[in-house]
């Protein structure tokens, strides 16, 4: 896994600058997004802690800016080998530089069930210390909830105009579960996601690729542009369902939620607060 262009990374072992290994400090796995990465990310920076974050993208990259014990590796995980394989060269490496990891931390978003899964047996068969960031529960509110897709077409009425901000990987499941429905979807602006979405059948004037973040505004214009009835989203506990809940309340539509997958089986599983008293500081003055 290689930095993108403008983001600085350190060289194989190196970690942020340091000499490979833990110094006077310990290190960090972080495998996160641009959700709750960034912020979690500068606060175990300034509790001493030496960070490899792997993150998907150039663009969740730069959110992270740069610091001399941060290291960023972009590219999935394995490459085309598989999340498996490459937890498993992760930290076999790391063994092999003299620079283990202290903990490993799975910050990944809680519908991100493969690089969760292996992430837990890789950890699991070296006896790698393992942490899950656990996101909030921000309550149904108004909104309805939907256990899987399956389902989606006995709350949906034929004509329905739907919003799916699920995501672009589940969307042909969605949209064969609910005919009759016109389906509408928001999508990263991403060629790969854009390919999946046409090729679910959905066409290019009901699709909105849109970069996550912001207020709200953009989303709250398209449900008006659409006249979209009901929006389908994850119940991920971050950013982009409040931001959801907001929006349909404000235009009074409906929102389906579409409940979280478990904890992976055996990883210990704590809330922000609690995942940095676990982890307490790293031994080095930040």
């Amino acid at each position: 896994m290689h930095p993108p262009d403008g983001i600085q990374a350190d060289p194989p072992g190196r970690a942020g600058g340091c000499d490979g290994s833990a110094g006077g400090g310990g290190r960090i796995w972080l495998v996160a997004g641009t959700g709750e990465g960034p912020a979690l990310a500068r606060r175990l920076l300034a509790r001493g802690w030496h960070l490899r974050v792997s993150l998907v993208s150039r663009a969740a990259a730069l959110a992270y800016g740069a610091h001399p014990r941060l290291e960023l590796a972009v590219g999935a995980i394995g490459g085309g080998e598989g999340p498996e394989a490459g937890v498993a060269a992760e930290l076999a490496d790391a063994g092999r530089r003299d620079a283990p990891y202290t903990w490993v931390i799975d910050a990944t978003h809680p519908f991100a069930t493969r690089i969760s899964a292996a992430l837990a047996r890789g950890c699991s068969a070296r006896s790698q210390p393992l942490l899950r960031l656990l996101r909030p529960d921000l309550g149904a509110g108004g909104a309805q909830p939907l256990e899987d897709l399956a389902g989606l077409g006995r709350l949906c009425r034929p004509g329905e105009r739907l919003l799916l901000a699920i995501g672009a990987r589940r969307l042909a499941e969605a949209v064969a579960a609910s005919p009759g429905v016109l389906h509408h979807a928001r999508l990263l602006p991403q060629g790969e996601a854009l390919a999946t979405a046409l090729a679910a059948g959905l066409p290019p004037q009901r699709l909105a690729p849109l970069r996550p973040g912001g207020d709200g505004r953009i989303e709250r214009a398209l449900c008006r542009h659409w006249r979209i009835d009901t929006v389908l989203c994850r119940r991920s506990g971050g950013a982009n369902e409040a931001r959801w809940h907001r929006i349909c309340a404000g235009l009074g539509l409906r929102l389906l939620l579409l409940e979280r997958p478990g904890e992976p089986a055996r990883v210990e599983a704590l809330p922000l607060e609690a995942l940095l008293a676990r982890l307490g500081d790293s031994g080095q003055d930040g």
